[in-house]
Formats: structure tokens, sequence, C-alpha cells
């Protein structure tokens, strides 16, 4: 898979909203952006998952919060405190801090908290990762190195089309070389034998 495009993956997650006491602490949207081990299968046979540190490398990028990977609508941001993203045994965890100045922040607030909207997302390059090609025909890609750039919350989170292409063709090219190694090997035992 090429590691220049940018891939983007999608999770149904507890998201929740929370409000603090005092006014002053805010509105919150938290949740787990990315779950590790965790086996999705792209399409039937073809699976992927996230190593547990994938994301080591990454955290301290410039990385935005979003609304369904829309760039218009920045909801945080780490590098201006108003996003928080860790790791721990179970995945990638976030906060957002809503702005209560932004409509369409508290209204995505809103929306969370009424449990309309419960999805997310995150778009990212692969730098690493490991291809398993099962005795069944089915295949395994282990992400092991992520550069993230965003984190979205998302009403309709899906596999990105190309991601899931790229994917395919990757399969496509592995198949046809097992096919071009078989006709070798026989056309070989072929010439043994005349």
């Amino acid at each position: 898979m090429s590691r220049d495009k940018v891939q983007t993956r999608s999770y149904q997650t507890e998201f929740k909203a929370t409000r603090t006491e005092t006014e002053e602490d805010g509105m919150y949207i938290e949740g787990y952006f990315s779950v590790f081990g965790k086996q999705t299968e792209l399409w039937p046979g073809a699976f992927e998952e996230i190593d547990s540190a994938a994301f080591n490398n990454t955290l301290g990028n410039d990385i935005r919060a979003l609304i369904n990977h829309d760039t218009t609508l920045v909801l945080g941001r780490n590098k201006a405190n108003t996003l928080q993203l860790k790791t721990d045994s179970y995945g990638l965890w976030g906060r957002i801090s809503i702005n209560p100045n932004d409509t369409d922040a508290v209204n995505l607030y809103e929306r969370v908290k009424r449990g309309d909207v419960d999805q997310c997302s995150f778009g990212f390059n692969i730098v690493s990762e490991e291809t398993e090609w099962r005795d069944d025909g089915s295949v395994k890609w282990t992400i092991k190195e992520i550069d993230l750039h965003e984190v979205s919350v998302c009403t309709f989170p899906a596999y990105e089309e190309t991601g899931v292409q790229a994917r395919q063709k990757e399969v496509e090219q592995h198949n046809e070389k097992q096919l071009e190694q078989r006709k070798h090997k026989l056309k070989e035992r072929f010439k043994k034998w005349h």
C-alpha cells in the first residue's frame, strides 16, 4: 500500500459528552478514536488491525479534531491544548474541549450527548505495517506505525474507498505473483518429464 496516500479508518465506539460543574471547565466530547488488536474486516477474507505501538511516535504531531473529516469544521487541536490524545492498553483515547462560542461544536456536543452521533474516524499515513498471507487464502495487515493527521467525530464513518481499493490491488498483485510462481513450477516439472 502506498505510504503517501492519506488513509482513514473508522470505529463505532462509546463517545460521550461531558460537562464539568464550573462553566470555566466547559464541555467535552471524549472517547476512543482507535482500538488496538481488534481485527476489522475490510471485505470477506481481508482483515486489518492496529498494533498497540502504532501511535507511539505520532502524538506530538500537530493534530486536529474535526467534524466528519471536514477541515473547515475544527473542534480542537492538540497544539492549542483543546485536543488531548493518549494511548492506553485499549486504544487511542481523545478528549475535545468544546468552544461554547462555536455553534457547530455546541450542536455536535448536543448530538453526542443525545446519542445521535457516536462514531469516530481518524486520518493518517501508514509508516510501517506487516502483511500476513494466511493458508486459508485470507490476508491480514497489522499497522505497526502511523503518522496521524486528524481525528473526527462522525455521523457515518466508513473505510475510505481509496484505502480499501489500494488494499484490494495489493491482494490482486499478490495473487498474480502466486499464480505466476505456480505456472513456473509446473513448466519446470513439465520440462523434467519431457
